[in-house]
């Protein structure tokens, strides 16, 4: 249990990987949904994780053809790509978005040290891959049946489980249609959470096998203003991601 956001995550995963002899790590949780073609009660078992909090904040009048500050020193970079927030503007002026204040912010890779490189001399890291073995075990449990009902209120269809491209985390909870839309297209990434890129990140590091399961308990900013499905759906999600670690370590055991 490692409670909410990256910063817990990241050192629940350091401590156990210290104090035990981890052969392997196996996350898991509910998460927003950024992509509308999967279903609430979903399980995703994304391939790569990144963390997409760590931004370099351009200032205003810069735009991406300048030099970001400190990128020269390599601290920083254009590389991953950036959200313009003029883009999401209300106001047009002859028919285009009116300059904003908050200008452009860059995501930016983490700096790592992992256990097997130079000491002292850092690499950096934006998609971490899950451990290919675990990954291809995982495949195996797409046939699973999982939960689809909360006392009588059930989904369309029957949750499935399914492996996926791309999932991402930050220190930020999204329930926004308009910026979960931006990570889908700009990422194509399907799970939205608060934690499993920190424990990525950590595993990448101490050179750990690892996996995320993650079931999805709301599509992130699709609910209605006065609730989120995340209150109804929630221990549903909660439950089909049991059952599929379950039926996964039944599964990495034999």
């Amino acid at each position: 249990m490692t409670g909410l956001s990256m910063l817990n995550a990241g050192i629940s995963t350091q401590l156990l990987l210290s104090l035990f002899k981890v052969k392997g790590v196996v996350h898991y949780g509910i998460a927003g949904n950024a992509d509308p073609q999967l279903q609430i009660g979903d399980v995703t078992i994304p391939q790569f994780w990144a963390h997409t909090g760590l931004w370099n904040w351009q200032r205003f009048g810069d735009g991406p053809g300048n030099e970001l500050s400190l990128e020269s020193f390599g601290d920083y970079t254009r590389k991953v790509g950036h959200i313009k927030f003029s883009d999401f503007n209300n106001e047009t002026r002859n028919g285009k978005s009116v300059p904003n204040l908050l200008n452009n912010v860059w995501y930016q890779p983490e700096e790592v040290f992992p256990v097997h490189g130079t000491p002292e001399v850092r690499q950096h890291a934006f998609w971490v891959p899950v451990n290919p073995k675990f990954f291809a075990v995982a495949k195996d449990l797409e046939d699973l049946k999982l939960g689809g009902c909360v006392n009588t209120t059930c989904l369309p269809r029957a949750p499935i489980v399914v492996r996926v491209k791309r999932g991402i985390s930050a220190s930020v909870f999204v329930d926004n249609r308009a910026y979960r839309e931006f990570l889908n297209s700009k990422f194509n990434a399907t799970s939205i959470d608060m934690e499993s890129a920190a424990v990525a990140l950590v595993c990448h590091q101490q050179k750990k096998p690892f996996i995320v399961i993650r079931a999805l308990s709301d599509l992130a900013g699709g609910g209605s203003s006065l609730s989120n499905e995340a209150n109804t759906f929630a221990s549903l999600a909660a439950q089909n991601a049991v059952d599929v670690v379950l039926r996964f370590i039944s599964l990495l055991s034999s």
